[in-house]
Parts: structure tokens; sequence; C-alpha cells
């Protein structure tokens, strides 16, 4: 005996241009809309990841612009203005401070750096509360450093491909023509130290004559302590500025959320295309068929039967289109997170789109449960429609 999935299989197989087409429509808004929940999930994991494998809460730069200071702290930027290392002392006095690390930043232009040169960014760095800080590191070949005035570097990973070097090598800190032996190489981390080469602190000041001074403080605070608490007692400090994590996530945040509501708008737009393109199939379906409907019914059909039937159509549209629609989506991820990636102003490592199983699980039941919906009314007008009428082509003429 033939069922009704059958029989609604076969109905959909006698137009197949327009069945083909409201499948397109379907796949391309469940497309879209699975990238962009995707992208609103990836994004913020990224960014959250990011934020914590930087190892500390709380960052204190010399006073300048925030924003500026921001960058400098998510991308590794050039810091043009210092402060002395002495600071340390009263920062690690607070009882909700766990640990600090002093970091200095420069970027040194390097000819030879592509094809017209590029900027190499150098941290100075104490190899043992750094590392402490950033237990997430790991070395590919090598290690840190011998000494902690030693002229050696430890290169990211990206870094290290880029110049082509292996541990034993020796490199040229451009503009300052001082030569560095490579002790070390780190393992891919997926964030800015990928791009970094590591130097000691000491030398690093040496080599850019700034004794004593730095541009970065990192603090780890204690877990439970109440992070507002030690800024408001930081501010107090002469000449620095306070960056919290929180806050510098919390501007990110609002400069995309702007392109985030547009893009989900469209979306939205897209999904009510594709239900008015079910909507439209069914319904032309359902009138083409009137006097098929009408013969159902004259030989024991009940209107519960004939919704029924129509609705599966429906059901088998928006599974057939959801499905294929996500699977679209998972094709062209690494295409979507580039297309991310050129049209933000802040983009953090790793992947910008993250499609798991719940995404995708949650995604399809929506797809069915909106496509369900478009289907009542063409389901319910075929229900309604009379025997003897359709039988003799005048129902809803």
């Amino acid at each position: 005996m033939i069922s009704k999935f059958q029989v609604a299989y076969k109905n959909l197989l006698r137009k197949k241009v327009r069945s083909l087409l409201t499948l397109v429509g379907i796949a391309l808004s469940s497309w879209v809309l699975v990238s962009l929940l995707g992208f609103n999930q990836g994004y913020e994991t990224s960014l959250n990841r990011d934020i914590d494998n930087m190892g500390f809460q709380i960052m204190i730069m010399a006073k300048g612009c925030p924003y500026e200071a921001a960058t400098l702290m998510l991308q590794g930027g050039a810091g043009l203005r210092y402060m002395k290392e002495s600071i340390m002392a009263d920062i690690a006095k607070e009882p909700e401070v766990e640990q600090i690390t002093p970091i200095l930043m420069s970027a040194l232009f390097d000819p030879n750096k592509g094809e017209k040169g590029g900027i190499a960014g150098y941290f100075g760095i104490d190899a043992k509360t750094f590392a402490e800080l950033k237990p997430f590191l790991r070395f590919k070949q090598g290690g840190w450093f011998t000494a902690p005035d030693a002229r050696e570097v430890v290169m990211g990973y990206e870094a290290a491909e880029l110049e082509t070097r292996e541990v034993g090598d020796m490199i040229l800190m451009p503009e300052k023509n001082v030569q560095l032996k490579v002790v070390g190489i780190l393992e891919r981390t997926g964030t800015q130290d990928d791009g970094t080469i590591f130097v000691p602190l000491k030398t690093l000041q040496k080599v850019l004559n700034t004794p004593e001074d730095i541009t970065t403080i990192g603090i780890k605070l204690k877990k439970g302590v109440d992070s507002a608490g030690l800024e408001e007692k930081l501010y107090k400090l002469p000449d620095v500025q306070i960056v919290s994590l929180t806050q510098v996530k919390e501007t990110i945040m609002k400069l995309i959320s702007t392109a985030k509501v547009m893009v989900l708008s469209i979306a939205l737009i897209a999904i009510v295309i594709s239900m008015v393109g079910v909507i439209n199939t069914i319904l032309t379906s359902v009138w083409e068929r009137f006097q098929e409907i009408g013969i159902l019914k004259t030989i024991g059909a009940m209107p519960g039967d004939v919704f029924q039937l129509i609705w599966i159509e429906t059901l088998l549209l928006c599974t057939t289109g959801g499905v294929l629609g996500i699977a679209l989506a998972l094709f062209l991820s690494k295409v979507t997170d580039l297309a991310m990636r050129a049209v933000l102003p802040y983009a953090p490592g790793g992947g910008l789109v993250m499609i798991d199983t719940r995404l995708v699980l949650l995604t399809l039941a929506g797809i069915i449960c909106i496509g369900l919906v478009s289907g009542v009314y063409p389901a319910w007008r075929a229900g309604r429609i009379r025997p003897l009428e359709a039988i003799r082509g005048e129902a809803g003429r």
C-alpha cells in the first residue's frame, strides 16, 4: 500500500522545475541563517579565547588614547609611550594581584619582509613571569632564553615560518643592526603571539636605549576578586591608563553590533521570501489538483487526510532545502570566514564561523517549523475543497 509520503513525493516530482526553484530558495535562506548564527557564536568564542590566551585580565599602559591601547593589546601594535619599570613594585603590593609581568613592545620596519617591507613586532619580556601567565605556550623547538640579558630570541610560529628560521639561526634586528640567536620557536597558538619575536626585556631595553622603561604591565588577578575595586586604585597611579579586557571586549562587540543587526535582518528577509515561495508552490499545486483532491474525497478521504498530504509535501520541501542549506554552510564556512574578516574592523584569531551539532539541529528544527507554518494555509484550503465542485472543475474559481 502506497504511503502518504510516497504520494507527496510523487506530487512534488510532477513539477520538477518549480519544486527545484523552491528548494533552492529554502537552501539559500538556510545557508545564510546558519552562517550568520555560526558567525555570532564563533566571533564571541574566538574573542573570548583571544582575551583568555593573553593570560591577564588587566593591562596598564602609559597614558594615551584608549583605542590605541586596545589595539596595542590585541594586535601587538607599537607603543610610543613609556613608563618606568619601578611602578611594578606598587602594583604587586595590591592584595587582588596574583602575578604581574612587564612588557616592552616595539615595532621596527624590516625592508626584507615581503615585497615592499613590513613591520616586525618585538616584545621584550621577563621569560619567567610571562610564561607563568601564559601556560598554554608550547615550544615546537628549543626553549626560553638562557639568561635575562642574553642576545637571544624566541620566535612565534608564523614569524619563524615567514623568515624560515630554526633554532640556532641568527637574525638581524632591523634598524638596530643587532644580531640575535634563535633559541626557541613556539607552536601555533592562533593569537598575535604567532607573529611576534620575543626578546629578553633587559636586552631589548639596551638595544632601544630605554633603560628601565616598559610599555605595558600585564596583571593576573586572584580568583573571585573584584576587578573594579582594583581598577579604582590603579587609576590613582600617575600618568598611566588602565585597560580592562572586559571593557575591550564590550567595546569591540559594540563596534560590530550594527553590522550583526543588518546581516541578521537580511537573513530574516531571506527566510520570509522563502516562506512566500513555499506558500506559492504548495498553493499552486493545490489549485492544479482540484479534481484529484475531489476524487480522493469522493472515495473516502477525509479533510484531515488531505490536510496531512499537503502538509507532508511542505515538510519534504523544507527538510530537504534545510539539509542542503546547512551542508552548503558547512562547505563554505571558510569562504564566509574570509568574507567576514574582510569587512570587520577587528577580527580575533581562530575561526569566526562556528557551526556545531547543536546549531545545526536547532536551525533545521526552526526551518522545518517555519515551513510547516507556511504550509498551514495551502493545506487548509485543500482540506476545504468540496468533492463535487472539484470534480466539475468549479471549486474556488
